[in-house]
């Protein structure tokens, strides 16, 4: 791909938690000059010494690399940041409440405290996690006052844990111009990473996004509830999810693998920007609708069938392994594995748990035992469940089990260790798997 830049200069990446914090360094680590701005001084004190404030593998080296070099700075002085830069690179990671609606106010608030240092001419790129609509309503409004600026949105579209590889080998990128937005300018940004661009409009942007999501969390939701009727019917769901791969019209790498529940917003929020902008517009939309009402109801999958698995069991004790959002992260917040654990001590089950990211609980997870190794969780547990495919976990065997467990009972939500499920010794509950009686391997 071409790496011809038709435009040199600085850029100001705005806003470090996990998506700016990524931003900044994969666009040091590809030669441009990056100036990393947060407001939050504590924030830019760890940046400044290479430690990202969010778990991200490979990011501390990637971040120190570009530190070395010189290309990467970081600052909490607007003024400072903007004084040379002519990208605009807004990076922030929304805040997002428990109803799942995305915070645009915050982060139209955040862009309006620098406004007035903006150099005219800057290309100002929106990625930040906004309602369609946000990024022509700052065009809009900035450009009555400078009509040089140029305003671009390119959504995005990281994964946590994989955020580095993500950012810098996209298939392809959605970048929504406004009006007079150099197209050659923004492909020279992007070029280092991908010549795959698809232009629209800003809304068109920031639509796709919103449809993005709410496909994927159709298709989560959708095939949690085939793999429910599949337990009843004795149809076993990796091999119905086999059969859904070979059909060319779903394909290879179709969100189609049956597993835990939906969980920490990023998908959701945009299911709930699908439904309120129906309901604001008079449109029935019972598909999106019904994506939550299903995700709601596979959330308690794994406490049921823990109920089934510690049977009359007098003071159950429950191992969880994992409690991250995901593997590759320490992120807690609207994580289902804490979701479940919360959910086993409201119904009097002891939680011993173990996660590789994990060294403390916040004061409301106070009364699960955290344990500093998978031995630790096992010991004396009469059930464990897999809630977090960390890599560690997938060495798991029959033997670590009936050495910790009286009875090896295992819930494995998204079939992350297969191998235990032909074992004798263990009982291995996993979603989509035809239910079998109690004392039997499923």
């Amino acid at each position: 791909m071409s790496t011809d830049r038709t435009f040199t200069g600085i850029v100001c990446v705005y806003g470090l938690w996990h998506l700016g914090s990524v931003t900044a360094a994969c666009l040091a680590d590809a030669g441009f000059s990056v100036v990393g701005l947060d407001l939050d001084e504590g924030r830019i004190k760890g940046l400044a010494d290479g430690r990202p404030p969010v778990a991200e593998p490979d990011l501390p080296e990637l971040m120190q690399r570009s530190l070395a070099t010189g290309l990467l700075s970081f600052t909490a002085d607007p003024a400072t940041a903007l004084a040379a830069a002519n990208v605009l690179w807004v990076a922030f990671d929304t805040p997002v409440d428990e109803d799942d609606r995305a915070d645009a106010a915050w982060v139209r608030n955040q862009l309006e405290h620098v406004r007035g240092l903006i150099r005219p001419g800057t290309l100002v790129l929106i990625s930040s996690q906004v309602p369609v609509g946000f990024s022509a309503q700052i065009e809009q409004a900035w450009r009555q006052t400078d009509p040089s600026l140029q305003i671009a949105c390119s959504p995005e579209n990281l994964r946590l844990g994989q955020a580095i590889e993500v950012f810098r080998n996209p298939e392809r990128v959605v970048v929504g111009t406004g009006t007079g937005t150099d197209r050659a300018r923004l492909a020279a940004l992007f070029a280092p990473f991908s010549d795959q661009i698809e232009w629209m409009s800003l809304q068109s942007a920031e639509m796709t996004k919103h449809a993005l999501n709410g496909f994927l969390a159709l298709s989560v939701a959708y095939t949690n509830e085939l793999a429910r009727i599949c337990e009843r019917v004795g149809a076993d769901a990796s091999e119905v999810e086999r059969g859904l791969r070979s059909e060319p019209r779903i394909g290879r790498r179709a969100y189609v693998s049956p597993g835990p529940p939906l969980a920490g917003g990023t998908l959701l929020r945009d299911v709930g920007v699908l439904g309120r902008l129906a309901a604001e517009h008079g449109i029935a939309s019972p598909m999106v609708d019904a994506i939550r009402v299903s995700n709601h109801l596979h959330q308690d999958w794994s406490y049921i069938r823990t109920l089934h698995l510690v049977g009359d069991v007098k003071h159950p004790r429950v191992a969880v392994l994992g409690l991250t959002y995901k593997a590759g992260t320490d992120t807690l917040r609207r994580s289902a594995s804490v979701d479940l654990a919360r959910k086993l001590l409201d119904g009097g089950i002891q939680v011993s748990a173990y996660d590789p990211a994990v060294r403390a609980l916040p004061l409301d997870l106070s009364g699960i035992t955290l344990a500093a190794s998978i031995d630790g969780a096992l010991t004396g547990a009469d059930v464990a469940i897999l809630a977090t495919a960390w890599p560690e976990f997938r060495t798991l065997s029959a033997d670590d089990l009936a050495r910790t467990m009286s009875q090896p009972r295992l819930i494995d939500q998204a079939g992350f260790v297969p191998h235990l499920a032909g074992d004798p010794r263990v009982i291995y509950v996993r979603v989509g798997y035809p239910l079998v009686p109690e004392g039997t391997n499923a």
